[in-house]
């Protein structure tokens, strides 16, 4: 690109030297007809007719200079715009709509669940040297029921909120952390734990501006901090790394799983371990920029009767400042 510049600016200057040297010419010629003006005068002679493509020139080669100019801030926006959608701490409103479709090894028909999280983030800022960034989730779950011809459970589930403390202007390696906490919102008691929950979430990413990648790891950890009758205690961990390579026009490769471990099981019952990855893609409905994501997961390591494979979609809405 840049050396499409360079050649439409020299175009632009070659066009402009001989658009230079004309009025030269012209001058000169001028200078000598006036000279003779007097033997002219009557001799039926007139001006010599203007040649458009003198003219035309140098607005061809503006134009292209433009169109190319253009095409390059377009192009730096939607970096800049797909690297605030793979920044979780990025100092921008997001309203992700993720949804996952998991399948499930167990019950008679095995059968699917489906979870549709909305998940907003809203950055504040503390200081011109720090942000608070908050993400809250709040799953709407469809699971079926074990017992064969009965109907599915649908609901809202348990919310987790974070809120990450995280440098306003940092580059390179960017960093967050903060606490979450596990509120009982869920609609139906299959869907959710009846205790709250709490404890620490830190982020880590490396972001470098004009670099195609974009790679950290998101990890929390919370346990139960309630004891309340029908509800067991709990502690739950999660490791979500992630990679990002940007590619033109809007398109990246990504690569997301969520693993988790429950503390609480014994042995091989403790990890759920997805690997996999997708595409995705940042584009524009209006002025509003969207980024929308397709990955697919092959569950390595599972509990007993656990997930066998998962399909992820994701439409995140971004408003920036």
């Amino acid at each position: 690109m840049d050396r499409v510049v360079r050649l439409l600016a020299l175009y632009t200057h070659s066009n402009r030297r001989r658009a230079i040297n004309r009025r030269e010419f012209s001058s000169a010629v001028a200078a000598r007809a006036t000279a003779s003006l007097g033997s002219m005068r009557g001799s039926g002679a007139g001006p010599a007719p203007l040649n458009p493509r003198n003219a035309v020139d140098p607005l061809i080669g503006c134009a292209l200079y433009l169109f190319v100019a253009l095409r390059s801030v377009a192009m730096a926006d939607t970096a800049d715009e797909a690297a605030m959608a793979q920044n979780p701490v990025a100092s921008v409103i997001s309203v992700p709509l993720e949804n996952n479709t998991i399948s499930l090894n167990s019950g008679p028909e095995r059968a699917a669940v489906n979870e549709l999280n909305i998940q907003p983030v809203i950055p504040f800022s503390l200081s011109s040297d720090w942000n608070i960034i908050t993400r809250t989730i709040l799953p709407v779950l469809s699971v079926p029921n074990p017992v064969p011809g009965e109907s599915r459970t649908n609901g809202t589930g348990d919310l987790l909120f974070s809120a990450f403390l995280s440098p306003s202007h940092a580059s390179g390696w960017i960093w967050g952390v903060g606490t979450a906490i596990q509120a009982p919102t869920h609609s139906n008691q299959q869907l959710g734990n009846n205790n709250w929950g709490l404890g620490p979430t830190v982020v880590v990413l490396h972001l470098d501006k004009g670099s195609s990648w974009v790679y950290g790891v998101l990890v929390n950890d919370v346990r139960s901090i309630s004891s309340r009758s029908g509800s067991h205690a709990y502690n739950n961990g999660l490791i979500q790394p992630f990679v990002n390579y940007n590619l033109p026009q809007g398109w990246y490769l990504v690569s997301s799983p969520i693993v988790t471990v429950n503390w609480t099981a014994r042995g091989s019952q403790q990890w759920t371990v997805p690997a996999g990855g997708g595409v995705g893609k940042i584009l524009h409905l209006g002025r509003l920029p969207v980024n929308l994501q397709l990955q697919g997961f092959y569950y390595a390591a599972a509990p007993t009767y656990g997930a066998t494979w998962e399909v992820r979609t994701q439409v995140q809405f971004l408003f920036p400042k």
